[in-house]
């Protein structure tokens, strides 16, 4: 081997600095970019809530267990938006259904 010439080795373990350095740089892209999409998002207004949802049961089926006005924060996790003429028949099935707190049956004319 010749003293000028560089270790394979060597020259194996620059690259490896090379492309850890260019990962670095991409992975920090990719950060400023995440955050660039974040803050964007955060701007925009939120969609504004349905007018009317239900809340379903667990279980085979999911009954519908409570109908609530869109923004009614009485609402469980498990809610699914309805136009205006499903709510109706809902609370008119069983006016039980309507929840005590938003109370969609009176804003409905069930009442």
């Amino acid at each position: 081997m010749n003293e000028s010439e560089v270790p394979r080795l060597d020259l194996l373990r620059f690259l490896e600095r090379v492309q850890e350095r260019d990962l670095a740089r991409t992975r920090a892209w990719i950060q400023a970019e995440e955050q660039h999409q974040a803050e964007i998002a955060a701007r925009r207004p939120s969609p504004p809530p349905p007018d009317w949802v239900v809340e379903q049961g667990i279980g085979v089926g999911h009954q519908v267990v409570a109908v609530h006005q869109g923004w009614c924060r009485m609402a469980g996790r498990r809610v699914r938006p309805v136009p205006r003429d499903e709510a109706l028949r809902l609370v008119a099935e069983d006016t039980g259904r309507a929840c005590q707190q938003c109370r969609p049956d009176t804003d409905l004319g069930v009442l």
